[in-house]
């Protein structure tokens, strides 16, 4: 509509995301970095040799806690690493584009399964797919429930200063 000017509030929210937050993208660059990296870098050696590999081992030598293999603790890891991206997508995104979010966090995790295709020492795996977008959408979740106290708080500013339209 002409003449109508926009809030200063609506101004600044329309602002690339980047210049908004200036630290908080910043961080979220430098983890999809350490993402890229653990994902994407040549996997040179034995799958024994690993980190992850080694915590199995000595998990199935405590009493109660055969059931935990090497599977199960790399597919709870891959979880965990994707926690984080959900957390920093929502942030930088905002609540309203959560979806947005969890289409990005799938979209980079088919991506990363694509790419490890032609990487010597990756395997493309199909539960990596799986584990890599449940834990993006927990970490969407969990940035949903930090936020909606603010986001409340929000609303009820916006309705107390709003003119009624009696």
């Amino acid at each position: 509509i002409a003449g109508v000017q926009e809030s200063p509030e609506k101004v600044r929210h329309d602002r690339g995301m980047f210049f908004r937050h200036p630290i908080l993208s910043l961080m979220t660059l430098g983890y999809l970095g350490l993402v890229g990296w653990i994902t994407l870098a040549p996997h040179p050696g034995l799958q024994q040799d690993s980190v992850l590999w080694r915590l199995a081992e000595r998990l199935h030598h405590l009493p109660g806690a055969e059931w935990f293999t090497f599977d199960r603790l790399e597919f709870l890891a891959n979880i965990a690493m994707f926690i984080p991206l959900g957390l920093f997508f929502v942030l930088l995104l905002g609540r309203t584009r959560w979806w947005l979010a969890i289409l990005l966090a799938v979209g980079m995790t088919v991506g990363i399964e694509f790419a490890q295709q032609f990487i010597a020492g990756r395997v493309s795996d199909p539960r990596d797919l799986a584990a890599n977008s449940l834990g993006a959408t927990v970490g969407i979740f969990v940035a949903l429930l930090l936020t909606a106290g603010k986001a409340r708080r929000l609303r009820r500013s916006v309705r107390a200063v709003a003119p009624s339209s009696v």
